[in-house]
Order: structure tokens, then sequence, then C-alpha cells
């Protein structure tokens, strides 16, 4: 029975990434989420994004872009483009794509996103989540659930925030793109003991990953791609993971875009993954058993591993290096691991 439902899932995962394929191929239409002009007219990144209170644009981007470059950031925070006589700003903030409300946060004090809305976006290849933050107030009639229109007012930007403050003269939406690592987030979370309730379900910060938002859209403007796979096909592994398991992570069945090639014929045995810097896992590739030959069960290993781009990045823990060009599991990617294959 199991035999036959692997067959039987292989072959629709097939289907479904051709179908994906085809999907791709057209181009993707996105709008930038609030009302400055700057990023369409070509501007710097001082003309749309916030600092974070050093005086340096690039500390609203993506990556290691604050603390001397250990600070990881996931995503851009756009800065306001009009306010009240109060200083308050009112820009409206906009649906990035055409998309669905899978969660809203209103109470600003239950997360450091303050009040925040994720949208995920079933018709992008792969299907991948916009995230809102730092809202002063959700527009009317947007509810969890509900279907918005690409451009659709969906709430309006603030500097809103839990457990710390933004100033109101460094308000700014804080936006993000990627992928949901896990549908069952709560397990490991509870798992962890953090000691207080997850009030977001499988969409915690936590359980999210983030693509750089600022040079997809730059790659996308310059049409060296039109889609999100496109631009996952083209990123750069900074590892090359191999894990064994009978199991076909829920990740690979809600982004099959990702899968590299057809699935083999009986029994999965593991599963190859390419990694970003950041550890996210752009690229799956289904082993054999041949392939998956001599890996411990649930034993993720360090196959291959780029030493000068893991050395560039410092904000984030993906592999440690060894003596004799050996490679362990970062933090980081030990937690992506743990939340898609339960491996601790």
């Amino acid at each position: 029975m199991t035999l036959t439902l692997r067959n039987f899932f292989g072959m629709a995962l097939v289907v479904v990434a051709t179908g994906a394929r085809l999907r791709a191929a057209e181009r993707l239409e996105i709008v930038w989420p609030t009302p400055s002009t700057a990023w369409a007219e070509g501007k710097p990144i001082a003309a749309f994004l916030q600092q974070a209170g050093s005086g340096d644009p690039a500390t609203g981007g993506f990556g290691g872009v604050r603390s001397g470059g250990t600070h990881f950031h996931e995503g851009i925070d756009i800065a306001a483009v009009k306010r009240d006589r109060q200083g308050e700003p009112t820009d409206d903030i906009f649906a990035a794509m055409n998309g669905v409300v899978r969660h809203i946060n209103s109470s600003a004090g239950d997360s450091s996103y303050g009040r925040y809305i994720i949208l995920e976006h079933p018709e992008a290849t792969p299907a991948v989540y916009t995230l809102y933050a730092h809202l002063a107030r959700i527009a009317p009639g947007v509810r969890a659930g509900e279907r918005v229109e690409r451009g659709q007012v969906i709430a309006t930007m603030g500097h809103s925030s839990g457990g710390y403050s933004i100033p109101r003269d460094r308000a700014h939406l804080h936006f993000e793109i990627g992928v949901m690592i896990t549908r069952d987030f709560q397990k490991w979370y509870d798992r962890k003991k953090f000691g207080s309730s997850n009030d977001h379900g499988p969409w915690n910060g936590m359980n999210l990953m983030g693509i750089d938002p600022l040079d997809f859209l730059n790659e996308w403007r310059a049409k060296r791609v039109n889609s999100f796979a496109d631009y996952f096909a083209q990123m750069k592994p900074a590892v090359r993971v191999r894990v064994a398991t009978l199991r076909t992570p829920d990740f690979v069945q809600r982004y099959p875009s990702l899968v590299t090639r057809e699935m083999p014929v009986g029994l999965i045995a593991g599963w190859e993954m390419k990694c970003t810097w950041t550890g996210l896992p752009f690229a799956w590739t289904p082993l054999t058993t041949a392939e998956a030959a001599g890996l411990a069960t649930l034993q993720p290993v360090i196959v291959e591993a780029d030493a000068a781009l893991l050395k560039s990045q410092r904000s984030r823990s993906v592999a440690v290096a060894h003596r004799g060009g050996s490679w362990s599991i970062g933090k980081d990617l030990e937690t992506m691991l743990e939340l898609i294959f339960g491996v601790r």
C-alpha cells in the first residue's frame, strides 16, 4: 500500500511540476507595495529604503546589513512618503500580487512584526508568501481566507512592534517574499518549549524563509527573470546536503517546481538539497536507494560547500568548517532541517 501511494504521489508530482514549469514561463505581474515611485523610477536605495538608525540606507535591505554584517534582516524596509500633521505615516499598503490572505496579526504586542498580514500567492510558481509588517491598521474587509487582487489596499503603514519600539520618524513597511518551511510547525514549536504560546500557527516568523525582495524585483524589472521559478533556478548554492528518509516532506508537496528531476520508480530513499547562504533549500533531488547508500537515516550530511561564499556571509550559520576540509551543520541550517524532516 505504501509503495502504491508513493508511486502515485511521484507520478502526480511530475504532472504538477510540469504544469508549474509551463506557468513559470509566463511573465509575473507584481507591483511595489507602497505609493513610493522611487524604485520604479530607478532611483538609488536612499530614496526608498528606511535606514535602521545608523543613517546608512543599506541597513534597510536584506541580509547581513546591520551590526557590522552579523545581524540578519529577512526582508526590506520601505520608507514612508506621506505623513499627517502629527508625523504619522499615511501610506497605503498594496497587495504585491493576486493572492489569498493567510494570516492577520492585529495585536501589535504579539509579534516583533507588530501588526502584520501574510498573503499566499497560489498563481505564482512556486506559491510564495508576501509579508507586510509594522502596520498601523488593517484595511476594512481584509480577512483571513479572503482573496485580494494585485494593487488592492490591504493596510496602512505604521511603526507597530512587539518587544521593542520603532521611532515614528523611522516608520516603514517591512516587506518579505519567501516560502513556508512546514505545515507541522506547531509540533516543532511545542518540542522546543519556548515558554510562550504560538499565536500565529504555521505563519510564525520562525517558520518562514525569505528571499531578497529587492534583488528579485531588480532582476524582474531587468527581464533577467520572468517568475519566481526563474529566480530560484539561478540561485547560488552555499551547501549541498543529503538526508536519508522514506518521507516526502510537505515542503516538496507544496513547492513541486523546486524538484529537479522525476521521482524514482519505487520508494524514495532520501533527498539532496541545494541551499543558499541563508539556508533556504531551493533545489530538491530525490535519491534512489543506491544514491542514499551509506547514509544513516535522518542524519543530514553536507556533501559540498562553497567556503568563500559562506565566509563572506556572517549573519547566518549554515555550515561549520573543520580541519581536513570537512563540514558540519550550522545552527540555522539545523533549524531548517529539524522543521522539514523532524531531525534533532
